[in-house]
C-alpha cells in the first residue's frame, strides 16, 4: 500500500529568518494523523537566513541526519565541539542528554537549506561520535545504515537511507529491506509502482508512505532526486 503525503498538505512555518516545511507534527504544527512513521520521527526541510542560527537545545534519544542542499552550516555543542557541513555533505550526530546543540548558517550571503531527519535510536546503543560524508546531488548511494556499510553513516536503528537519482531512460527497481519505507522527493516527480501492483504519481517535494510492500519501481519523465528511508521492521 502506498499513501501520498502531498507537499501542500504538510505543516509550514515562516519566521522571517526561517522558512520550514514539516512532513510530521513538529513545533507549533500538530496533526494527530501525522506523528511520524514507525521509527522515523521527524522529516523537515528548513531554509535559514544568512548568519542566522537556532538557539542551543537538547534532544530526545534520536539520531539526527542533516543533508545540506545549499550553503554551509556549523554545529556546536555545549562541550565546545564544532563541526562544519557544506552543500553536498550529510552529517549524522547522536545528541547526548547532558549537552545542548545549536545550528548556525555561517554564510554571510547565502541561505542554508537542508533536510533534517530524527530517527528513534535503540535505547541500549551508546552515543556515536558525529560523522559526515559527501553526497553528490547526482549520485545514487547509501547515505546511512545500521552497520555503516559502504562507508555510510552509522545509525542506532534498523534504517537504511538511500539517495536516488533517476532519469527518464532508467527506471529503477528497488528491493526493500523491510515492509515499510518513506520516499521523499527532493527535486522532481516520478511514477511509482509497488510489488502489489499499486501505482501512484509523486510530484516535486511530495512524500509517500510505503507499507507492507517488498519492492518498488520508480520511473520519471525527467529526473528525480529523492531520499528512500527503508525501515527494517
Amino acid at each position: 500500500m502506498m499513501t501520498l503525503r502531498a507537499v501542500n498538505h504538510c505543516g509550514k512555518a515562516d519566521y522571517g529568518w526561517l522558512q520550514a516545511r514539516y512532513s510530521f507534527s513538529f513545533g507549533h504544527y500538530f496533526d494527530p494523523d501525522f506523528m511520524g512513521f514507525k521509527t522515523l520521527r521527524v522529516l523537515n526541510q528548513e531554509v535559514i537566513a544568512p548568519e542566522s542560527a537556532f538557539q542551543p537545545k537538547t534532544y530526545p534519544h534520536v539520531d539526527l541526519v542533516n543533508l545540506v542542499l545549499q550553503g554551509s552550516a556549523e554545529y556546536r555543542d555545549s562541550a565546545g565541539n564544532r563541526i562544519e557541513v557544506s552543500e553536498g555533505e550529510c552529517i549524522r550526530f547522536s545528541p547526548r542528554p547532558d549537552l545542548s546543540y545549536s545550528e548556525h548558517n555561517i554564510c554571510s550571503e547565502k541561505p542554508l537549506t537542508r533536510l533534517q531527519l530524527w530517527l528513534n535510536a535503540c535505547p541500549e546503543q551508546e552515543y556515536y561520535p558525529a560523522q559526515k560524508i559527501a553526497v553528490p546531488d547526482d549520485s545514487n548511494m547509501l547515505i546511512a545504515s545500521p552497520t555503516g556499510e559502504n562507508n555510510s553513516l552509522q545509525l542506532r536503528q534498523q534504517i537504511w537511507i538511500t539517495q536516488l537519482n533517476i532519469g527518464s531512460d532508467s527506471p529503477q527497481h528497488i528491493k526493500l529491506k523491510g515492509k515499510n519505507a518513506y520516499l521523499q522527493s527532493i527535486h522532481g516527480g516520478a511514477s511509482l509502482t509497488a510489488g502489489s501492483g499499486d501505482t501512484l504519481e509523486l510530484r516535486c517535494n511530495d512524500g509517500v508512505f510505503i507499507q507492507d510492500e517488498n519492492e518498488l519501481t520508480l520511473s520519471s519523465p525527467a529526473t528525480i532526486r529523492a531520499l528512500l528511508i527503508d525501515i527494517g521492521e
